[in-house]
């Protein structure tokens, strides 16, 4: 992001020498700066493109022509030459989990997913090295099919072999699933005679029962309550990192999907120090897993009320009601797994909470103005999460919060319309949607021909006229929160990367244009923002992003390439 590069101090003189002296078009107010010779994509459908913008007190005060620009122009104005570039307005993350991305990036014990058991052994020699008087090494994230693909008859007793004697813990790709060594797991209490938790499994050797290391879904939630928790000064550095890494690629909005009391606390901490140059939505944490009883609601309505600031909105709630649709065999199903010797016939994945219990909690929720965010990945879950709203919807009385429905992998034909009819939103990865390692993992669970028959339907929801929403999800099953590997795989549904040829899907691609306005206003909707962000126009914050070439004038295979070279956040431009 480059201010100078742009900046033309000499040209004021110029502009004002064909203006009468204080000629503006807005009752005698100035620009603070104007932006020309652009290509500027406004997102707005009256004025789709422009050449110039003129901003004052961090809001666009007018868009146009740079003739009309120059009606605004004073001594004091700042010009910037955008040289022909296109600008358009800053993205919107709906679904990350940037903060514990970035703490990890800056203190966990971390390996990208592709790593071999080699690469993992020495990853870990290294971090125990390194944290010589740490009890506990802890970070990821493996491949969903590591075991599938690598012969590892006792994954705890490998982690042993490199741990120097301390507790290791390493999550996988999806979040959802963890790896334990011996002593880990002794410090957990996890025997051969604990039972596995309700919504989870504690997988076990098949000749003593003792744990093997390997934890699914709410089995890894005992060991996590177990691990040593980052601390004040730890989460107020990823909080500063995440909004520096979005910025980066051009995200002026984000919605932390599961947002617990200590990130809520350095959100706010962080903007009340005038440092966050993001804005923020925040889930507010519920418990994770089977759960029989309803909700808190008292607690969700203090963290609420304490915790938010200018820049957090915190009117917003994470439930969970399934896993993932990998070998883990976790999302909740319509039609059985491909068999597998570790799971009962006909396995269909579990369900977290029943239609009863989520129909109560989005209720009471829906009464106190939250907008509720549902974990489903199977099309199960999917369909049980559609009925509790429905059914909420009527108690509550309420139609207006857009609740969303996060990841909606697999959807039954019959339920695409009813998100329109519910006004309920399709919150998707499209960062996912192209043939890679954990896509493989689906097809090895599901079957190939049901899950490319099935996956990501995104043209159909919005042919049905579905609200859609992205996010990257990060930093489960992406290797970083760049929203334009996101765009180019909606547009092209292939790899961004490069490294898996094929497509997923091709029939689901869908515009440019479309996948720009789900980053852009369909991404302000869910932050509640539209009114203030989300695109260009007279009276909205001057969020605005200047791209290193135009994605409209180059291969679709080239959108990933896009590099940010100049953002604006509140009027600002951000070094």
């Amino acid at each position: 992001m480059k201010k100078n590069k742009y900046y033309i101090p000499g040209l004021i003189g110029g502009l004002m020498l064909s203006l009468a002296a204080g000629t503006t078009a807005f009752a005698g107010e100035v620009a603070d700066k104007i932006f020309f010779n652009g290509h500027i994509y406004t997102m707005e459908k009256d004025t789709p493109r422009v050449e110039a913008v003129a901003i004052r007190d961090g809001k666009f005060m007018a868009v146009g022509s740079l003739e009309d620009m120059k009606k605004m122009a004073g001594e004091g104005t700042e010009l910037v030459d955008l040289d022909g570039k296109m600008a358009m307005p800053g993205l919107n993350d709906g679904h990350s989990h940037p903060t514990d991305g970035a703490i990890a990036n800056l203190f966990s014990c971390k390996f990208e997913f592709t790593a071999t058991p080699d690469d993992i052994a020495e990853t870990l020699k290294d971090c125990v090295k390194r944290n010589p008087d740490s009890g506990w090494i802890v970070g990821g994230r493996w491949d969903s099919n590591f075991f599938e693909n690598y012969d590892i008859p006792s994954p705890r007793e490998w982690l042993d072999q490199y741990a120097g004697g301390k507790a290791v813990y390493f999550s996988d790709d999806s979040g959802h699933n963890g790896w334990a060594n011996t002593k880990a797991l002794e410090l957990a209490g996890m025997t051969k005679d604990t039972p596995d938790p309700a919504g989870g499994t504690i997988v076990r050797d098949p000749g003593t029962g003792e744990p093997n290391g390997i934890l699914l879904e709410e089995a890894q939630i005992l060991m996590e309550g177990q691990l040593p928790d980052w601390t004040d000064k730890q989460y107020l550095a990823g909080v500063r990192e995440m909004a520096r890494i979005a910025n980066g690629y051009g995200i002026t909005g984000i919605k932390d999907a599961n947002a617990r009391e200590p990130i809520l606390k350095a959100y706010k901490a962080v903007d009340q120090a005038g440092d966050l140059n993001i804005r923020v939505a925040a889930s507010i944490s519920t418990p994770y897993g089977h759960r029989e009883e309803p909700l808190d609601y008292e607690r969700i309505s203090r963290l609420q009320k304490t915790f938010a600031s200018e820049r957090v909105n915190t009117w917003f709630v994470k439930l969970f009601d399934d896993g993932v649709p990998t070998v883990s065999r976790t999302a909740a199903m319509l039609e059985p797994y491909i068999h597998d010797d570790h799971f009962p016939e006909n396995y269909r994945g579990k369900l977290h909470l029943s239609e009863d219990v989520m129909t109560k909690d989005v209720a009471e929720l829906e009464k106190r103005g939250f907008t509720v965010k549902i974990h489903t990945a199977g099309d199960r879950s999917i369909q049980t999460a559609l009925n509790a709203i429905e059914r909420a919807h009527k108690i509550s009385g309420r139609f207006d919060l857009r609740h969303e429905l996060a990841h909606a992998e697999f959807i039954a034909p019959e339920d695409i319309p009813r998100f329109r009819e519910l006004n309920v939103v399709a919150d998707l990865s499209p960062y996912l949607w192209h043939p890679s390692p954990i896509v493989q993992s689906i097809f090895d669970a599901v079957g190939e021909e049901k899950s490319r028959k099935n996956l990501w339907h995104v043209r159909d929801l919005l042919e049905a006229g579905a609200p859609v929403l992205a996010g990257s999800d990060w930093p489960a099953a992406v290797p970083s929160m760049n929203p334009w590997v996101g765009i180019e795989a909606m547009v092209t549904r292939k790899d961004p990367y490069g490294k898996t040829p094929g497509s997923l899907g091709p029939d689901q691609a869908i515009s440019l244009e479309q996948a720009l306005r789900i980053f852009t206003i369909e991404g302000a909707k869910a932050l509640r923002l539209d009114k203030v962000t989300g695109s260009i126009k007279v009276g909205k914050s001057a969020d605005m992003i200047v791209l290193d070439h135009n994605i409209f004038e180059t291969e679709a295979d080239k959108i990933a390439d896009t590099k940010i070279e100049m953002l604006l956040f509140d009027g600002d431009i951000i070094e």
